[in-house]
């Protein structure tokens, strides 16, 4: 398995990390959890060493799922977490909360559910416009010096809302939606990133399964599936932005790869600080994806994406508007 370097911190990692969600939450039925527990360590055998989770996941299960599965592998493993929303005694999420007090309850929690002494990667979830990011920042930065935490990342942060924490506590990493389906980053933060020395952690490479060109227009989701109302997945923008997986099969048939491992080979040939966490429940898939870091697309292939991308009008926004909203972009 290659490997990574997170920014400027030292942080090394696999060059596709795993996003533990989908096993607990957000696609549906939450996996079997004998299977995902499986999953989970055959991906530590297939040289995966960075795992993604979230308190909210579930809430609370996916971490605990993670905690579980990967405690008797700990030394071999990056395990990142998030803090940053207001939980309810039932687990019901009640908006952004990044008090201090908030911050601490959450690490503790997550320290609990995964097992672990310290927390590899604890990410701000959202930015919480009622608290300034320096007292975020300076809050983490305790954590660090108290060892409960190791390194400090944002989640879906806004250039100056990165640049201002930086000063603070250094960001390690940043994660953020980025892939041929969604390319927003690449107009301030890739550039600010580079500057400060900071990695990216890309979450949905995939575009939350669109890239893998088994979703059709007529593809229809349960509503428990977070998919469901999201506006690039109604069946009128599924069906306009077929054009793009058209153009990842074409490339694929040079490599014969997927248009899933096309998607990441990209992906990962954009920086060499870009991680991809694509999620999944499905051995199959997995192999799949790692098998894309083996693919070396060449300057003519990303030509012809680039070529062939900037003619294609996506259709579609990635969140209804109170949903766009929560995040710092």
């Amino acid at each position: 398995m290659q490997k990574r370097t997170l920014g400027s911190s030292g942080l090394e990692v696999s060059a596709l990390g795993l996003g533990c969600m989908g096993m607990s939450h957000g696609y549906g039925k939450p996996g079997d959890k004998t299977e995902m527990i499986s999953m989970l360590r055959s991906a530590v055998e297939r040289g995966i060493t960075l795992f993604d989770t979230a308190e909210i996941y579930g809430p609370y299960t996916n971490e605990a799922l993670v905690g579980e599965a990967l405690a008797p592998l700990r030394d071999q493993v990056v395990i990142a977490t998030k803090f940053g929303f207001r939980l309810g005694p039932d687990g019901a999420q009640n908006g952004v909360d990044s008090s201090p007090n908030r911050i601490r309850e959450a690490v503790d929690g997550s320290l609990k559910r995964l097992r672990v002494e310290t927390i590899d990667l604890l990410y701000q979830h959202r930015v919480d416009p009622d608290v300034p990011i320096e007292d975020v920042a300076g809050t983490v930065k305790e954590l660090i010096a108290a060892g409960k935490v190791k390194y400090f990342g944002l989640s879906e942060a806004g250039a100056q809302t990165i640049r201002r924490a930086h000063v603070v506590q250094p960001v390690t990493a940043l994660q953020s939606e980025y892939s041929l389906w969604w390319r927003r980053p690449e107009q301030e933060i890739l550039p600010l990133l580079e500057e400060l020395g900071i990695g990216f952690v890309p979450f949905s490479p995939l575009g939350r399964g669109f890239l893998t060109g088994k979703i059709e227009a007529n593809t229809r989701f349960d509503k428990s599936d977070f998919r469901f109302g999201l506006p690039r997945f109604a069946p009128e923008a599924v069906k306009a932005n077929q054009a793009l997986i058209d153009l990842l099969r074409v490339i694929g048939e040079k490599h014969n790869a997927t248009p899933a491992q096309i998607a990441l080979a990209w992906l990962v040939s954009q920086r060499p600080w870009i991680v991809p966490i694509p999620g999944t429940t499905k051995l199959s898939r997995l192999d799949e994806n790692i098998g894309a870091l083996s693919l070396a697309l060449t300057s003519a292939d990303l030509r012809e994406i680039e070529g062939a991308t900037a003619a294609i009008t996506l259709q579609g926004e990635r969140y209804p508007e109170k949903m766009e909203r929560m995040t710092g972009l």
